[in-house]
């Protein structure tokens, strides 16, 4: 069932808690991640994990559900030997799942698409680095067949997320555009600059004047570099914040696995709405704890709030 509001009227409202990190849930539940696929490889072999991890982070207060597509693309599913009508199967089973969880709520529970960067299907942590020596064009292309299959699903949105350069986010957008589902744009950054080097207020420019894209913002970022970017994000463009830092640990792509000590605070939230953050959550290694303590931060219950 679909909720009664879209997120846009919604996001006037005041804020939302969006989910946090579905892999390290996923590991939380006994789940083996390690797979090309990652996550997105339990939508064939595993579903049942998938909305479990929905279900948590709906106990935990998250109104916003990101779906397990992150790494789910048809290039991805073909070396796994699964075809396209399949695959294009699977990429709307990840929407259904979290429709599904969100079901028997009695709230607003609003589903989003992810649709990860062309270095996500790499799976060798390019999407940290971005500038995969492709045009924005042959992005386009390769961004376009999930985006129709995801926006064919009926999500509420689709998260164009963990974005490492400006001109992978002119694809997506194009990519995106007339598939009758509303956007939001999410770059993942460090040290006030895209992945790639860029500067933040131009790469935000990109979604200003775009009436598809909802929010704007930052993903998959140490948290401390939250605050100075999304206000960048509303300032060039106008529209709501999107916030879901990691939990400031550094991922070491050769080793796979995450180091150093996380940095993801919940009252640096008040922060962030004070920049314009509307839709707030974590991302990678943040767990259902740490949401059910920002929901608290951002007012009892975790849904969405006036102010």
């Amino acid at each position: 069932m679909k909720p009664v509001r879209t997120l846009e009227e919604a996001l006037g409202a005041g804020t939302i808690v969006l989910d946090g990190g579905l892999s390290n849930q996923l590991e939380a539940q006994g789940c083996d991640l390690s797979d090309g696929l990652w996550s997105a490889r339990l939508l064939s072999d595993g579903p049942e994990h998938i909305e479990a991890t929905h279900t948590a982070y709906l106990r935990a207060g998250a109104r916003v559900l990101i779906t397990s597509s992150y790494q789910a693309t048809f290039e991805g599913f073909a070396r796994r030997g699964t075809g396209r009508e399949r695959a294009s199967r699977l990429l709307a089973r990840s929407v259904e799942l979290a429709r599904r969880a969100a079901r028997g709520t009695g709230e607003d529970v609003w589903v989003a698409a992810s649709v990860g960067p062309y270095g996500a299907m790499l799976a060798d942590g390019s999407e940290y680095r971005g500038r995969y020596g492709l045009s924005v064009g042959a992005l386009e292309k390769f961004h376009r067949p999930r985006i129709e299959a995801l926006a064919a699903a009926e999500p509420d949105v689709l998260a164009l997320e963990t974005v490492p350069d400006v001109d992978e986010a002119e694809a997506l957008l194009r990519a995106a555009e007339g598939c009758g589902v509303p956007v939001w744009l999410s770059y993942t950054v460090a040290g006030g600059r895209t992945r790639a080097g860029q500067d933040l207020a131009e790469a935000f420019a990109v979604a200003a004047g775009n009436e598809q894209v909802v929010a704007v913002g930052v993903n998959c970022c140490d948290p401390a570099d939250v605050e100075a970017a999304v206000q960048l994000a509303v300032a060039a463009t106008g529209k709501p914040g999107v916030v879901y830092p990691n939990s400031g640990e550094r991922w070491d792509a050769r080793e796979r696995n995450w180091r150093g000590e996380t940095a993801f605070d919940p009252a640096l939230a008040i922060g962030w709405v004070g920049s314009g953050a509307r839709l707030l959550g974590g991302c990678c290694r943040v767990g259902p704890p740490t949401i059910s303590a920002l929901a608290t931060v951002l007012g009892r219950g975790g849904g969405a709030h006036a102010g």
